[in-house]
């Protein structure tokens, strides 16, 4: 296995690229009991166009069908995955996201029984129109009981604002209606095309040795004759390029509004690099303007234009990139326009550089503790390892880090007409 050396944080990331495309990471860990796997494959909600392997045309499924396909795969012809790694001691679970879906699991013995089984019931499709039929009906419930929670409905009516109709602005589990319109044929043909080991990561933390879970992986996949898969032909189409509403309202049974917003951002960087180097800038100033070691987060509070629950956080990846901040509030519009200004402010003349050490050195502090976490590090690894970015190089990033970067990165960041805003309020 080839060796990847990160001295900044003492580690060695041991990885290989099998015959039929799948990349494995292997992170040892002798010091943990415990071992964490994540199989990750990059589809998610936003693939609803693509070409399946062999054929020609542009196929369109509907709205839902990577959460829904992600539900499916742990119901196999013999029962119940669940209890598969059950009886090995591990504890099972999945999700999916804009742009991965991702199966893992934990366990601290018989680790390559379950691991067997990960991979397994992956690669292992088991589709019948009964059983889809009957899945429906659960994602359905499950849609509705999203339907009455503000929290989730105030972020997307924010992805709303910002994305207009694009596959940005669905929700990643889809609509009642379009639910109902997936068949086996449609699972079958996502899976094709998607979960070819060519297009999947698979990344293990844990005390075990590095060559003992590479022999595993390789003759478990010898056994199933793959054959390479060409690049896959998706359907992506353009981000817009400003937000398609300033204001989106709502009403729900709730005793106080809530509200989110933020700024769509301009540019994605084209590398994945660069896009580490922007995304942690924008981290550090949203942290050092906002975050509770900041005054403007007190006296937000102080002025009960926002309570203790206020936030704010930052995404990018090569589709697009948004800031969303906000919470419960009393004043929502207030809350919104004050917070705006200050960011606008701070992009105009900067950031305290005492504001900026402070934050970080706890940018670094949150780094070193994720390397405590198994669970933690796989996740966030194989996710932004599909979209270029080297996680376990975080630090050396932070490290060169100035408030020039910082300040430049807000300035690109926070631009007036790239401003959108969504308000949950109570019914009258």
């Amino acid at each position: 296995m080839r060796e990847i050396r990160y001295d900044s944080v003492g580690e060695t990331l041991y990885t290989e690229v099998l015959d039929n495309g799948l990349t494995l990471y292997v992170l040892q860990k002798p010091d943990f009991r415990q071992t964490y796997a994540c199989f990750t494959t990059k589809y998610g909600s936003i693939d609803n166009d693509f070409v399946v392997p062999g054929q020609s045309a542009v196929r369109h499924v509907p709205d839902g069908i990577a959460h829904f396909l992600e539900h499916k795969m742990f119901e196999e012809e013999h029962g119940d995955i669940f209890l598969d790694f059950a009886k090995n001691g591990a504890q099972t679970n999945a999700f999916t996201t804009f742009d991965s879906t991702t199966y893992l699991f934990s366990s601290t013995d018989k680790v390559l029984d379950s691991l067997s089984i990960l991979i397994d019931f992956v690669q292992r499709p088991y589709f019948t129109d009964e059983n889809v039929e009957k899945e429906k009906g659960i994602i359905a419930q499950e849609i509705r009981m999203y339907e009455d929670n503000p929290f989730w409905q105030v972020f997307k009516g924010l992805l709303q604002g910002m994305y207009g109709q694009h596959p940005l602005a669905t929700d990643i589990a889809g609509t009642v209606e379009s639910i109902y319109q997936i068949t086996k044929e449609d699972l079958y043909d996502c899976h094709r095309t998607f979960y070819h080991p060519g297009n999947m990561v698979l990344f293990v933390i844990g005390p075990m040795e590095p060559d003992v879970i590479l022999e595993h992986v390789v003759a478990n996949q010898a056994a199933k004759g793959y054959q390479p898969q060409p690049p896959i032909v998706r359907g992506f189409p353009p981000v817009p390029k400003h937000p398609s509403q300033a204001l989106r309202e709502s009403r729900l049974a709730v005793s106080q509004p809530r509200t989110m917003f933020g700024f769509k951002e301009t540019a994605v960087p084209v590398t994945g690099q660069l896009r580490q180097r922007h995304e942690a800038a924008m981290e550090i100033a949203l942290d050092a303007l906002l975050g509770r070691g900041a005054q403007l987060y007190y006296a937000l509070i102080d002025e009960d234009l926002a309570d203790a629950g206020f936030g704010a956080s930052y995404e990018l990846t090569e589709y697009y990139g948004h800031t969303m901040m906000g919470g419960n509030s009393n004043h929502p519009e207030k809350l919104a326009e004050r917070v705006k200004s200050a960011l606008q402010d701070a992009a105009k003349n900067g950031l305290d550089p005492t504001d900026f050490e402070r934050t970080k050195r706890k940018a670094i502090g949150r780094f070193l503790s994720l390397m405590d976490s198994p669970q933690g590090i796989a996740n966030v690894y194989t996710q932004q390892m599909l979209r270029g970015i080297d996680v376990l190089t975080t630090l050396d990033f932070l490290r060169v880090m100035t408030v020039q970067d910082v300040n430049q990165a807000l300035q690109s960041h926070v631009r007036n007409d790239q401003f959108a805003v969504s308000i949950v309020r109570p019914q009258s």
